[in-house]
């Protein structure tokens, strides 16, 4: 089978065309050959960056928007928290997302107080949170608390195994785990954990 191409390369003069008569070798299908494989990987390239970015925001990290004060002075309202998901477990004193449909779609943020097995008693009395028989040193909050509109609400318990129990940092303006609409929440309704102010760049800070 002759190979036209090969021809060409081999002897140019032969395959050539003798100036003035117009003829050219047609190398235009092949040039659209090449154009749309161009397009072919570069779209296939975009939509793998796509969805390695797909999957890191919604199982390793992702970027939250702080809504509300129920987290002053630690957080404010409109700060862009990162925050960490990928084999996280909560901890006491962390600061998490969460979500708890029994009280808004949203996502909300709250300090993890106690985790399952301990003992939760709010003392309003003597603005203090005791975990275990012990009070908490919270430098953290923004003020004394008082009792809420709603009134004690759930402020002696035991927390669950697999659950949590969480407060803003604002406890006069923070509906919590003490929110019955709320209450001991489950781990599986944590997204993760606040790594970090990201901005606005002047409140940058780690958590």
């Amino acid at each position: 089978m002759e190979n036209w191409e090969s021809e060409v390369e081999q002897n140019p003069q032969q395959g050539a065309s003798a100036p003035g008569d117009g003829a050219k070798p047609e190398a235009k299908p092949r040039r659209e050959a090449s154009d749309g494989r161009d397009l072919y990987l570069n779209v296939r390239v975009l939509v793998v960056m796509m969805s390695l970015f797909v999957l890191m925001f919604t199982f390793v990290a992702r970027i939250i928007v702080v809504s509300g004060p129920s987290m002053e002075n630690t957080l404010h309202g409109g700060d862009l928290i990162l925050v960490w998901s990928l084999g996280y477990v909560p901890k006491q004193g962390d600061i998490v997302v969460l979500t708890q449909e029994s009280y808004q779609e949203d996502s909300i943020v709250k300090r993890v107080i106690a985790t399952e097995g301990q003992h939760v008693y709010v003392d309003y009395v003597r603005n203090t949170v005791y975990v275990d028989g012990k009070p908490l040193e919270e430098d953290y909050t923004k003020e004394q608390m008082f009792l809420p509109a709603w009134g004690e609400g759930v402020n002696n318990v035991v927390v669950p195994e697999g659950c949590i129990f969480v407060m803003g940092d604002n406890r006069n303006h923070s509906a919590d785990s003490r929110f019955p609409d709320i209450g001991i929440v489950d781990i599986r309704c944590v997204i993760g954990r606040g790594m970090a102010v990201m901005f606005p760049f002047n409140r940058w800070k780690g958590l």
